[in-house]
């Protein structure tokens, strides 16, 4: 969408929704510049790059359109925190410290150095202030984080939850940034009289331990009056990676971050050139996000261009479309009436599928159509409000829909899902709520082995008794009724997978402030294009 037509979606947006802010953070006595500096001293060297084949690899385009960039700018966190304080309104200065830890790490690491809180609502919305600890908060993930974070207790438990450590003693102008190559003197004093930063080469921001510092989530589920009543395992990709086959053949960074081979030069000023460069696409499986962002780019502070927006969607689809996952559909088999086959699930990523944030889902479509087409059987069609025909918990919020070993009507449907319980055992989609699991059977990567893995990364509910439910994939069959109707017949799967599901959308609804109700309006205005079909394959037999 141009800019000149977001006014509209604009004015509907901040309709009759007056702005709520949260507490203020604790001022840090010195600026927050001290530690971190925004991305733009970066760009300025590392933009403008071309791949041996005549390609942009930019690396600060193509971050600027990235989740880590736009971190802070994201409308569902937006809703979802101001969701939690409302649960929680006694809890509301330690929701917001923790929930930017990783969404505004600058802002939020300084507060913690000077001995306060970090702060969520008081730098929104983007834009609103150009102080120098907005901008920082409104940088996301930023350049000076990520390569400032040190080795110390990297992989441990100490450094999930955004538990990573920077130096923060080391005087501004003198501090280190690392980096996977050696830096010859002269070009180091070169970038620290630009960038006030002396490049360093470490070996640990290769590492999938690096990105576990915030991509290991857990959660403390809290009681009426705020106190502690439990943990929850929110997101933990790296020890479903480290209980997979992948451990030790394959890092994070070598999906995410697609290396680029050289020679080329990583710097437009004065550059090396290098053997290779890592890409800062940070491509994954959150499509819809740059969508929005890029629909409500002037609410929302966007720096990025839409089209860079447009090509971080299509980077992150075409990623899953190609190595997410596959499907195959056995032989048909007709008796009595009834068509019998299999459908075989098969996850080519190195952790769950779909993984991380528990709004995600992944789904089987399935037809069956008879000779003349006409269709016989259908379970998991995507209704055009970004709901699942058929699943019991986008109809009914207390309700979800149980791990399938056989589909046998169209009112089942095989979900791969995270069902979070509270503490009565209810379900809900509040993680401040959720101090359990009742289903995951999100599919397993290759080598998982579920008699052998830890709680946190355990399989829940039917599918941990289900033999063809294994490491690597899952098999279902297909027995249905053919109502009279005459072959051949064609059997149609369809995995389809949704960033943000219907339902975790929809529990926001309820919530009478302006960031709930401006996520649900949103969703509402791109619903159809809130999924994406990741593999699809067709058998016909008689």
């Amino acid at each position: 969408m141009h800019r000149s037509m977001l006014i509209t979606s604009l004015a509907f947006l901040l309709a009759g929704t007056p702005l709520l802010l949260g507490q203020a953070p604790t001022r840090p006595p010195r600026p927050a510049s001290d530690l971190f500096r925004t991305s733009d001293g970066c760009q300025s060297c590392h933009n403008q790059l071309t791949g041996p084949g005549g390609e942009d690899v930019s690396i600060g385009t193509e971050w600027r359109a990235s989740i880590m960039a736009n971190a802070s700018r994201d409308p569902y966190w937006h809703g979802a925190v101001r969701r939690e304080i409302l649960d929680h309104p006694d809890a509301q200065a330690q929701i917001e410290h923790e929930c930017s830890i990783c969404h505004m790490p600058m802002t939020n690491y300084a507060a913690r150095v000077a001995g306060g809180r970090g702060s969520v609502f008081a730098h929104l919305p983007i834009g609103s202030g150009q102080t120098p600890d907005n901008l920082l908060a409104a940088d996301g993930v930023s350049c000076t984080v990520c390569h400032q974070v040190m080795p110390e207790k990297l992989g441990t438990r100490d450094s999930f939850t955004g538990g990573y450590v920077v130096d923060a003693a080391v005087p501004y102008g003198q501090r280190a940034v690392y980096g996977p190559f050696d830096v010859k003197p002269g070009m180091a004093a070169l970038m620290r009289s630009s960038a006030e930063f002396t490049p360093t080469r470490a070996d640990h921001l290769n590492t999938s331990e690096m990105c576990a510092t915030c991509h290991t989530l857990y959660t403390h589920a809290l009681g009426k009056n705020g106190e502690v009543i439990g943990e929850l395992p929110e997101q933990v990709p790296y020890l479903e990676w480290r209980h997979s086959a992948f451990a030790g053949q394959r890092t994070c960074q070598s999906c995410h971050m697609p290396t680029v081979k050289g020679p080329l030069s990583i710097s437009s000023t004065l550059g090396e050139m290098r053997p290779s460069l890592s890409r800062h696409e940070f491509r994954g499986a959150n499509f819809f996000t740059p969508r929005l962002l890029n629909r409500y780019a002037a609410y929302l502070g966007v720096a990025a261009l839409p089209q860079e927006l447009d090509a971080a969607s299509r980077r992150a689809a075409d990623y899953l479309v190609t190595e997410a996952a596959t499907l195959a559909v056995g032989p048909i088999e007709i008796a009595d009436g009834r068509l019998k086959t299999e459908v075989v699930v098969e996850n080519l990523g190195g952790h769950k599928l779909p993984t991380a944030y528990p709004s995600r889902r992944a789904w089987l479509h399935l037809t069956v159509r008879d000779e003349g087409g006409r269709m016989v059987f259908e379970s998991g069609a995507l209704e055009t409000s970004g709901a699942i025909r058929g699943n019991d918990n986008d109809a009914d919020p207390l309700r979800y829909e149980p791990h399938y070993r056989e589909i046998t009507a169209g009112g089942e449907v095989q979900i791969y899902e995270a069902i979070m319980a509270d503490q009565a055992g209810a379900v809900t989609t509040g993680l401040l709520k959720g101090v359990r699991y009742l289903k995951d059977n999100r599919i397993l990567p290759r080598g998982f082995d579920k008699a052998t893995a830890v709680p946190d990364i355990a399989v829940r509910g039917p599918a941990s008794a289900d033999e063809d439910f294994q490491g690597g994939s899952d098999r279902v069959r297909l027995a249905v009724d053919l109502g009279g109707a005459q072959g051949p017949f064609t059997v149609e799967a369809e995995l389809w997978y949704q960033p943000v599901g219907f339902r975790w959308a929809r529990n926001l609804e309820t919530y009478q402030a302006p960031e709930p109700q401006r996520f649900v309006r949103m969703y509402d205005g791109t619903a159809g294009a809130s999924a994406v079909m990741l593999a699809r394959v067709r058998v016909s037999g008689r």
